[in-house]
C-alpha cells in the first residue's frame, strides 16, 4: 500500500513538471511578436543580441520566472495555512498580510518615495507594510504565551479590514494618475522587469519550499489536532512559529513585487488536496508545482485575450479562481 502511494505520488509530480515546462513553453511563444517554438533554440544559441533574443530573454522570459516564483509562493502559502489553522477556507490573505502590503505601497505611491528611492521602493514599502501585519498579529496571539490559531485568524481578519479602509481612504485623497498606479497594482500584474526584485522573489520562494518540506510531518501531526500533535512528541509551538513565518513571508515578497493576486493561494491548494490527499509531503510540493503553472497560464491569457492591450492578471485568477471554486463547492454539495 505504501509503495504504491509513493509511485502514485510520483506519476503526479511527474505530471506537474512536464504541465510547468508545457506552460513555460507557451508562454515564450505567445506574443505579438509571433516567436515559433521551433526557432527557440536557434535565437538561444545563435542569436544574441537579435530582436527576438530580447523579447524572449528581457520580455517573456522575466514574467515567466515571475509567474513560477509568485504562483509556487502563493499556492505553497495557501497549503501551509490550510494545514495549520486546519480549514480548507484559510488563504494567504486571510491574515490581512496582503492588507498591509497594499497599504504600504499605496503610501509610496502617495508620498513619492519612488522618485527618492527608485524602483526598489515599490517591493520594499509592499513587504514593509506586510512586515508590520505580520508582526501585529503574532504579538496579538501570544500575548498568552502560546500562538492561537483562531485568535490569530480572527486577528488577521480584522487588520484586513482596516487595512482595505485605510487604502480606500488614501484612493479617496490620491490624485488621478495616482488613482490609477493603485488601482491597478492592487489588481496584480508580473509586469516587472528589474532582474534583482525577480531573483529575490524566486529564491524566497525556494527557500520556503525548502523549509516547510522539513516540517511537512508536523503538518502532518496538527491537522489531527493539536493535543494529539504534542502525543506525538511535535514541538507545536516552534511549528507553528516558523510554518506562519514562513507563509507571511512567502505571501508578503509575493504581494510587494506582483501586487493583490487572489485565488492561486486558496483554490490550488484546495484542489490539490482533492487531487492527492492531505499528506503534506506530496501536498506542499505538488501545490507549488501547480499554483507556478496557474498563475504562469493565467498570464498568457491576461497578455493575449485582449491584445496588443493587457488585462492585469488578478482579474484572470480572480475570474477562473472563482467559477473553480463555486464548481467545486457545488459539486461535493451534489456528491454528498
Amino acid at each position: 500500500m505504501g509503495r504504491s502511494r509513493f509511485i502514485t505520488w510520483a506519476w503526479v509530480l511527474v505530471f506537474l513538471v512536464i504541465l510547468l515546462f508545457v506552460v513555460c513553453a507557451v508562454a515564450l511563444c505567445t506574443g505579438s511578436a509571433g516567436i515559433a517554438i521551433k526557432d527557440i533554440p536557434g535565437i538561444i544559441f545563435h542569436g544574441r543580441g537579435s530582436t527576438d533574443y530580447n523579447i524572449l530573454f528581457k520580455i517573456r522570459m522575466p514574467r515567466i520566472l515571475l509567474g513560477i516564483a509568485t504562483g509556487g509562493a502563493l499556492s505553497l502559502a495557501g497549503a501551509i495555512l490550510q494545514g495549520l489553522f486546519r480549514n480548507p477556507l484559510v488563504e494567504p490573505y486571510t491574515l490581512g498580510i496582503s492588507g498591509g502590503a497594499s497599504l504600504g505601497v499605496c503610501l509610496n505611491i502617495l508620498f513619492k518615495w519612488h522618485l527618492i528611492m527608485g524602483i526598489i521602493a515599490y517591493p520594499l514599502s509592499g513587504f514593509l507594510g506586510a512586515l508590520t501585519v505580520i508582526t501585529l498579529v503574532y504579538l496579538i496571539s501570544i500575548k498568552t504565551g502560546m500562538v492561537k490559531t483562531d485568535t490569530m485568524l480572527l486577528t488577521g481578519v480584522m487588520i484586513s479590514f482596516v487595512c482595505s479602509s485605510l487604502v480606500m481612504l488614501l484612493m479617496a485623497v490620491s490624485k488621478s494618475d495616482e488613482l490609477q498606479t493603485i488601482v491597478f497594482w492592487i489588481m496584480g500584474s508580473l509586469d516587472e522587469t528589474n532582474l534583482t526584485l525577480i531573483r529575490i522573489c524566486c529564491i524566497g520562494s525556494v527557500a520556503g519550499l525548502i523549509i516547510s518540506l522539513f516540517f511537512c510531518l508536523d503538518l502532518n501531526a496538527l491537522s489531527l489536532g493539536e493535543e494529539e500533535a504534542m502525543n506525538l512528541g511535535i514541538n507545536i509551538e516552534l511549528s507553528k512559529k516558523v510554518l506562519f513565518v514562513t507563509a507571511s513571508i512567502l505571501t508578503g515578497l509575493s504581494v510587494s513585487v506582483g501586487g493583490i493576486i487572489m485565488f492561486a493561494g486558496l483554490i490550488v491548494p484546495h484542489f490539490m488536496r482533492m487531487t492527492v490527499g492531505s499528506d503534506h509531503r506530496i501536498l506542499l510540493l505538488g501545490s507549488f508545482l501547480a499554483g507556478a503553472s496557474f498563475l504562469t497560464l493565467c498570464d498568457v491569457i491576461a497578455r493575449t485575450i485582449i491584445s496588443p492591450l493587457e488585462l492585469p492578471v488578478g482579474v484572470i485568477t480572480g475570474i477562473i479562481g472563482g467559477v473553480v471554486f463555486i464548481y467545486v463547492l457545488t459539486r461535493k454539495r451534489a456528491i454528498s
